[in-house]
C-alpha cells in the first residue's frame, strides 16, 4: 500500500471542504469523493459519471458514531455487523431522513447506505474533512470500476480535482450491500462478505428482487455494470467466437482456439475478485476484438465474482 502523507491528507480535506472531487483508495475500488451534506458537490458526482439519480450513493464514514449521526435508527443488529465487520467492505443500509442526508446522496429514498472503509488513507481522510464522504466508484457509469489511480486518472481525467494515490485496490470488488431497512435483512449486492458470513452473525439473510422503475435500493443493480469497453462474453467450455483478435481470461477450461492469448485467473474466490478488474482493464487497453471469461464454480464464495461478471456480460 502507497504511504499517503499528512500533507496529502489535509490537502485532499480541504478540496472536498471546498466542494471539490477527490478520488480516494478504500480496500474495495477506488471511490469518487465529496462532502456528502453538500448537494452541489454531490450533483457533480452524478454529472462527471453520467450517473442516473435513481442509483444511491455509498456515504463513507471514520466511526460507527458518525454512522449514527446519519440515521434515525441504528438496531442491535446493525451493532454487530458494524462490531463484526467494520472497517471493511460491508455496506448498512439504514433508514434516515432528508433532514439527516441529502435526498441526492439518496436518490430520494428513506434509507442510506454507509459503510467505513478499511484503508488507512481513506480513514485518515475522512477524519481530516471532519465530514462523511459520498464515495461511488471513480469511473463513468456501467464503465470498469478502478482499482489503481492510474485507471482513475485514464477513465475520468480532469473531470477529477485530485487523485489520492494509494495504490492497488486489495479487495478489487465493489461491498456487500445489506439492508437493514426492513425485520429481515436483505443482501442487496454480493461482495466479499459473503452472504454465509453474514448469517453466522444475524442468521438468515434474504435476497432482493432485481429492482423496478424508479431509484433503485442499491448501487451495482443496474442491469449493465463494472463493464470493459470490449465486447465481453462468458463461457463455460472454451468456446470462442471463430474469428477476431480476443483475449480468454482462464479459470479451468482450456481455449477451444489455440491462437489466441491466455490469462490464467486464480483459483480462490478471494484472489479472482483482487485479480478481477485489474485483468480487465488490462484487456480493454490491448485492443482486442473480444474478451471471453471462463466461468469459475457456481458456489456460495463465488457469489460476487459471478454478479460482477454477469453485469459486465449484460446488454441491458
Amino acid at each position: 500500500m502507497a504511504l499517503i502523507s499528512q500533507d496529502e491528507v489535509e490537502h485532499a480535506a480541504r478540496l472536498l471542504r471546498a466542494g471539490k472531487l477527490v478520488a480516494l483508495p478504500t480496500e474495495t475500488v477506488y471511490g469518487l469523493g465529496a462532502n456528502a451534506l453538500d448537494p452541489q458537490a454531490v450533483a457533480r458526482i452524478f454529472a462527471v459519471k453520467g450517473r442516473p439519480g435513481t442509483n444511491p450513493l455509498i456515504v463513507h464514514v471514520a466511526s460507527i458514531e458518525m454512522a449514527k449521526s446519519l440515521v434515525t435508527n441504528w438496531p442491535d443488529v446493525a451493532e454487530q455487523l458494524a462490531q463484526k465487520f467494520w472497517p471493511g467492505p460491508l455496506t448498512l443500509v439504514l433508514p434516515t431522513t432528508a433532514e439527516l442526508i441529502s435526498p441526492m446522496v439518496t436518490a430520494g429514498l428513506s434509507s442510506v447506505g454507509l459503510r467505513m472503509p478499511a484503508h488507512a488513507a481513506a480513514l485518515a481522510l475522512i477524519r481530516a474533512a471532519g465530514v462523511p464522504l459520498a464515495a461511488p466508484s471513480a469511473n463513468r457509469f456501467t464503465q470498469l470500476s478502478p482499482t489503481t489511480a492510474d485507471h482513475v486518472r485514464r477513465g475520468l481525467g480532469s473531470d477529477v480535482d485530485y487523485v489520492v494515490d494509494g495504490g492497488a485496490c486489495q479487495v478489487g470488488i465493489e461491498s456487500t450491500v445489506l439492508s437493514l431497512v426492513d425485520s429481515e435483512p436483505v443482501l442487496l449486492r454480493p461482495g466479499v462478505v459473503s452472504r454465509r458470513e453474514l448469517e453466522t452473525v444475524i442468521g438468515p439473510v434474504t435476497t432482493t428482487a432485481a429492482p423496478g422503475l424508479g431509484a433503485h435500493p442499491s448501487p451495482g443493480m443496474h442491469p449493465r455494470h463494472y463493464s470493459p469497453r470490449t465486447p465481453f462474453l462468458l463461457t463455460t467450455s472454451g468456446k470462442l467466437p471463430p474469428q477476431g483478435r480476443g483475449v480468454y481470461l482462464q479459470y479451468q477450461h482450456p481455449p477451444g482456439r489455440e491462437d489466441v492469448p491466455v490469462r490464467q485467473m486464480p483459483l480462490s474466490a478471494a484472489d479472482y475478485a483482487a485479480a478481477l478488474y485489474r485483468e480487465l482493464h488490462v484487456a480493454d487497453a490491448e485492443n482486442y476484438a473480444w474478451i471471453a471469461v471462463d466461468l469459475p464454480p457456481q458456489s456460495h464464495q463465488w457469489e460476487a465474482v459471478h454478479d460482477r461478471l454477469r453485469r459486465a456480460a449484460s446488454k441491458g
